[in-house]
């Protein structure tokens, strides 16, 4: 039975909006003399519609303090999703801040697991770099809001990053998905009217935006790009409860 059988209609309407989808990088910001909430909010001020923390090396007190630092400056329709540590949402839901999600890969707690800590309201996004993977995710009683499929180009920001898929390679599987897919691994903007038109809900970037002179400037041409895009589909968007 395929993913299109059994899975959840697309999302297509009022929710989260990932198509220009800012995934952080710690040392990249710090290297430009910039901590990770001034990366944000410059970057949301260029057109940045969702953002991702991503702390790999940090501890979980750290990480709160990033999460609760960047919730501060972001703004109410953009979409606050944590990386990995499902605790660390946790806590900064209960710190009041306003947190939309979490983003798992396929190495993490599972799914499931996530969902049932995580609750009903709050957004879950999967990484997925095959077919199967990509089934599972749409047929999953974690219920999946959204995947990340990647590596679309060779990227030195995750250290366990697949081969590269290239735009061909992506469209394919995005296009065999029940779920809204977001490409990752290193996306130019050059590449989000290719992503647009292969199905794309969105493109995340990191190095794109954490390690240049001007986060504004080249969240604007990532969004510009995306806008762009002549293509005639509705751009996908999760329908969950932003304040979750």
């Amino acid at each position: 039975m395929t993913a299109h059988m059994t899975a959840r209609p697309r999302p297509m309407d009022a929710g989260v909006d990932l198509s220009v989808y800012l995934v952080t990088d710690t040392a990249q910001c710090a290297a430009r003399g910039r901590t990770v909430a001034e990366t944000v909010a410059q970057a949301v001020a260029g057109g940045v519609t969702a953002v991702q923390i991503r702390e790999k090396h940090a501890s979980g007190r750290e990480f709160l303090c990033t999460v609760l630092d960047v919730a501060e400056v972001l703004p109410e329709h953009v979409a606050l999703i944590v990386n990995d540590r499902v605790d660390v949402f946790l806590a900064a839901r209960a710190n009041g801040a306003r947190v939309t999600g979490v983003h798992v890969g396929q190495s993490d707690l599972p799914a499931t697991a996530v969902r049932q800590l995580i609750g009903d309201d709050a957004v879950l996004g999967l990484s997925a770099a095959t077919a199967q993977e990509l089934n599972a995710a749409a047929v999953s009683d974690a219920r999946v809001d959204h995947v990340g499929i990647g590596a679309l180009h060779t990227t030195r920001t995750k250290d366990d990053a697949p081969e590269p898929l290239g735009l061909d390679g992506f469209a394919a599987l995005a296009g065999s998905s029940a779920l809204p897919a977001v490409a990752i691994g290193g996306v130019i903007p050059a590449d989000l009217p290719h992503l647009r038109a292969g199905g794309a809900a969105g493109a995340a970037i990191v190095s794109g935006i954490c390690a240049a002179d001007d986060p504004l400037v080249a969240a604007r041409t990532y969004a510009d790009a995306w806008s762009d895009s002549r293509d005639t589909h509705t751009r996908p968007r999760i329908r969950k409860d932003a304040s979750a």
